[in-house]
């Protein structure tokens, strides 16, 4: 492994090329990584590709054979461990090999048991020096979801919320459209597109009727849209239901009549355990990550988004704030528990605050 005082200027410029080559998939690849590949030779780029959705092509395969013959004697540089196995495609490693690259620069060690190592492995095998580390931080804020899955069977939760500046999310009568900017609204898009799932609770489908649905040209890509249901509560005309997509209802009992009604949408219906009468929490994550979320984004209520920060799932808070006060009779952010000792507070650390049209969008991960 090259250490981090050896990485040259050119190493720094092609790596940083072939994660901008990377984000181009960041709707569409899920369930897999957002990867780049970068093929130079004599300071010059012979082939780039990135991984464009899941089934095709990865990064290396459309980098390949846009180099052609000169991919011999080249220098990949690619934003995540070269692949060791055959899935829906062929193993890269092989690939690289086959196509003479004489080195290999990757930015992060590939988690997935299947790779974990053997890509690298592999290269070194047959003569090729691979160099790793480079860019690490990057490829972990890129795939935070995908990694997360890897390496602890749970997926990157965000929990998204729109509020005024005194921190209330509707009036009293429920009303909250519209508390933030259209602007806000396109970027919460934004969020739903790169997710793997958008989460929310029967209490938000019987208040505010949502679709949940991605509309940006950016992505033709619909994720899951879950909805927690203990009692299977959810009417058959719903909106979230009849949008293009696929739709999952987890309840805590099974009532056959009401299951059958919402099949019959071509909705699919699990039982999950229960925690205090709704869909524990944990094993809802759990069993979403054993169907390969990466990324889950919540839209919810105040009562369920309060579950995911009390119980300490979740990853980051995504809050857009309006310039504007609500009182104090409007309904709060989140619904949490009254603290005794400053000492239990929930501490957050700022990733991020940015201007999103009128509005702040304040990003903040768990501490």
């Amino acid at each position: 492994m090259t250490a981090a005082t050896d990485w040259t200027g050119a190493d720094r410029q092609w790596m940083a090329r072939a994660f901008e080559l990377a984000r181009r998939g960041q709707y569409t690849t899920d369930p897999n990584p957002r990867v780049g590949c970068l093929l130079v030779k004599d300071g010059q780029v012979v082939g780039e590709g990135w991984h464009q959705r899941a089934g095709g092509p990865h990064a290396e395969a459309h980098a390949l054979p846009v180099a052609g013959s000169a991919a011999r004697g080249a220098t990949a540089y690619v934003t995540l461990e070269p692949c060791n196995h055959h899935g829906k495609t062929p193993p890269c490693s092989q690939a690289l090999i086959d196509a003479g690259v004489a080195r290999v620069v990757y930015a992060l060690d590939d988690p997935n048991p299947l790779v974990a190592g053997q890509g690298a492995a592999r290269l070194r095998a047959h003569g090729i020096q691979v160099d790793s580390g480079l860019m690490s931080e990057e490829s972990e804020a890129l795939n935070p979801g995908f990694l997360k899955r890897m390496r602890s069977g749970m997926p990157y939760v965000r929990v998204k919320l729109a509020a005024s500046l005194d921190a209330r999310t509707a009036l009293a009568s429920g009303e909250s459209r519209w508390i933030t900017s259209r602007a806000a609204r396109a970027d919460g898009q934004r969020g739903r597109a790169m997710s793997s799932v958008v989460l929310t609770g029967v209490g938000t489908i019987l208040a505010d009727d949502p679709a949940l649905n991605v509309r940006i040209d950016e992505s033709d890509r619909q994720p899951l849209r879950v909805v927690l249901d203990s009692q299977l509560r959810t009417p058959s005309d719903s909106r979230v239901i009849h949008r293009e997509g696929q739709v999952l209802i987890l309840a805590t009992v099974d009532d056959a009549h009401r299951r059958r009604s919402l099949e019959r949408q071509g909705v699919e219906v699990a039982i999950v355990p229960a925690q205090d009468g709704r869909p524990d929490l944990r094993a809802v994550l759990r069993l979403l990550a054993q169907r390969g979320a990466n990324e889950i984004w919540v839209e919810a209520g105040q009562v369920l988004a309060g579950a995911f920060v009390r119980e300490r799932l979740f990853d980051e808070l995504v809050v857009y704030l309006a310039p504007c006060l609500l009182g104090n009779d409007a309904r709060p952010l989140l619904d949490l528990p009254a603290l005794v000792n400053l000492d239990d507070r929930i501490s957050l650390r700022f990733a991020e605050c940015r201007s999103v049209g009128d509005d702040l969008r304040i990003t903040a991960v768990a501490g």
